[in-house]
């Protein structure tokens, strides 16, 4: 036998062997996330009036706690209203839980368990609103501060984004006290009043809690949802993100003399800025498929397609193919890396004026595995030699750490996340920034999901014109956070 055939027959051998070893991999694997929840006794739904607890987000909407970047056109008075409106609607949640306020408008309310020993729960939702773009209130189906029940759906500015859960979190926990319940397991409520700017409230309500020696079995608080229609499964998913990305903002400033622009020098500062801002832009972090956005495909890919499947199980050798797949989109691409993203700009003040400086602002959602420094060192990477200044917006929020798939408290919210969407569960990277970045220091496993059921083109509506809650995902949401009170702190 000549030397070809050999090599013909070591190279068939070859790809026998890693097909087999594919195939047996394939044939074995199991999701990461795909935990024995048998042990968790969920409770059963309460009785509630879900058109009510609609009507009260309704009017929770009216209250316009919209939190502006200058904090001069914030208008306190409205959170103070909202406050009041609080403690009427829910009387016997005020009797059952004390309150607290801190840095100005930030909740913290307590009902404590009868047995101290045990680790007490955060729910977290925040009460202020981003704007209203301005100009744009004509193209709301309903004026977005009305709070209009109509379609089946509370219309309006926060009825997602979050005085959806705020509203049906008091919703629950009025209706447990009323009914009579005790929990055995605190329960601590935190709602921020700054989330959408600042983060002021939550940091506070963190240091109390901290200062008082808290440590939670688990924080929940907003973030991903049951996606009606996600691409890996063609169906319903219950995603709850184990960890958030980090947040910081990069100015990009090239000084420059000014004048007069009839006169412009060969380099002018704007056109060092986009040289600049360009080269940042060009320089981006490479994909990786680790960590949670990797841990979501895995725990999605026995629901999918065999290929899926096939991939997932086999990392090693197919994922360059799930990188590039996983990118197509966006969304995708944003949980397998940092990202970077020019945002603002600033020059002359005059269209006929050379800048004295011109500004960018760069906002980076910094993946776990990934550090503010290490954002800083690739940003001076690329600038190189240009005659620019790096400096951060104000100190940086790092990744957080990622959270367990393996304790009581995600066995717990996968058990009823799983039984309340009828619908696989799986971890993933919130790829957004929330108030429960802040609390870190008082618990071990973060989670962050919200109960609704969304397509992928309706979440597009938060921060949006239109926003709004359907009244089943209202009932959706109330029936959720009752079972998960009394499923975890009876």
């Amino acid at each position: 036998m000549g030397w070809k055939s050999k090599t013909a027959l070591t190279a068939l051998g070859l790809v026998l062997a890693v097909g087999a070893v594919v195939a047996v991999r394939t044939a074995t694997f199991k999701a990461p996330a795909a935990v024995d929840t048998s042990s968790i006794r969920l409770a059963s739904a309460r009785p509630f009036d879900a058109d009510l607890a609609a009507r009260h987000l309704g009017e929770a909407v009216r209250f316009q706690t919209v939190s502006h970047q200058d904090p001069a056109e914030d208008q306190p008075a409205e959170w103070d209203k909202l406050h009041a409106w609080l403690q009427a609607t829910y009387p016997d949640a005020h009797r059952a839980m004390t309150r607290e306020v801190v840095a100005g408008h930030a909740l913290v309310y307590t009902w404590k368990g009868t047995d101290p020993s045990l680790a007490p729960i955060v729910l977290m939702a925040h009460q202020d609103v981003v704007p209203v773009t301005p100009g744009s209130e004509g193209a709301w189906t309903h004026p977005p501060f009305d709070g209009v029940i109509a379609d089946g759906a509370v219309w309006g500015r926060g009825s997602i984004d979050d005085k959806g859960s705020l509203v049906t979190l008091f919703e629950a926990l009025d209706g447990l006290a009323k009914a009579g319940f005790v929990p055995r397991r605190t329960v601590i409520l935190v709602s921020g009043h700054d989330e959408e700017v600042r983060g002021g409230g939550a940091r506070a309500a963190a240091a109390l809690l901290k200062a008082r020696g808290v440590k939670a079995q688990f924080v929940l608080d907003e973030g991903m949802v049951v996606v009606e229609d996600h691409p890996v499964t063609k169906g319903k998913v219950a995603l709850i993100a184990t960890a958030e990305k980090g947040y910081a903002t990069l100015t990009v400033t090239a000084p420059a003399v000014g004048g007069h622009s009839s006169a412009p020098p060969a380099q002018t500062g704007v056109t060092t800025l986009a040289k600049a801002v360009l080269a940042i832009a060009d320089h981006p972090f490479p994909m990786k498929f680790s960590g949670p956005g990797a841990d979501m495909l895995k725990s999605l890919a026995p629901h999918s397609s065999t290929t899926i499947r096939m991939a997932a199980a086999n990392t090693w050798l197919f994922s360059p193919l799930l990188i590039s797949q996983t990118a197509k989109t966006p969304a995708g691409a944003a949980m397998l890396h940092t990202t970077i993203a020019p945002t603002m700009l600033k020059g002359s003040p005059k269209e006929n004026v050379l800048p004295q400086d011109a500004e960018a602002w760069i906002n980076y959602r910094i993946a776990p595995g990934d550090t503010s420094a290490d954002v800083m060192a690739r940003a001076k990477d690329a600038v190189g030699d240009l005659p620019v200044k790096l400096a951060w917006v104000k100190t940086p929020d790092e990744p957080s750490k990622v959270s367990s798939t393996t304790s009581d408290g995600w066995k717990t919210l996968a058990a009823l996340a799983g039984d309340e969407s009828r619908a696989p569960v799986a971890p993933a990277l919130m790829t957004a920034a929330s108030d429960s970045r802040y609390m870190g220091p008082i618990a071990d496993d973060i989670y962050r999901f919200q109960p609704l059921l969304l397509s992928v083109d309706a979440t597009k509506m938060i921060h949006g014109t239109d926003e709004h809650i359907s009244v089943a995902n209202v009932e959706r949401m109330v029936r959720f956070y009752q079972r998960l009170v009394e499923t975890a702190a009876r």
